[in-house]
């Protein structure tokens, strides 16, 4: 019974090791002391780490087109906002100006 608990557990620390190998990313290999596994294991970290770099350029312009994007979007909004305070300006200048305007009819007394 004893046997077949260090059995199982030898498997399966063995099929972790194994699982380990298949991930993908850096693998140091100076250890390896074969030529063909050392240049194998190098092209590995090559290959590893062209796609990481084209997978983040793709990421970046991405974020880049989303960004330019909201900047047009507002500047629009910009644009909009400066034709409206125009607007206001003008509507209080001619307020302004009718205000200063004396009435003639209305402000000169009854001479009779």
């Amino acid at each position: 019974m004893i046997r077949i608990g260090c059995l199982a557990g030898v498997l399966l620390l063995a099929s972790s090791v194994a699982r380990a190998q298949d991930v993908p990313g850096i693998e140091l290999c100076t250890h390896e002391s074969r030529m063909d596994r050392r240049t194998g294991c190098l092209q590995s970290n090559v290959d590893y780490l062209q796609k990481l770099i084209t997978k983040n350029a793709a990421d970046t312009q991405q974020k880049l087109n989303a960004a330019a994007s909201e900047i047009s979007a507002l500047k629009a909004a910009v644009a909009n906002l400066q034709a409206a305070v125009a607007g206001l300006q003008a509507s209080v200048d001619k307020l302004q100006a009718a205000a200063k305007k004396p009435d003639a009819p209305a402000s000169k007394p009854d001479a009779k």
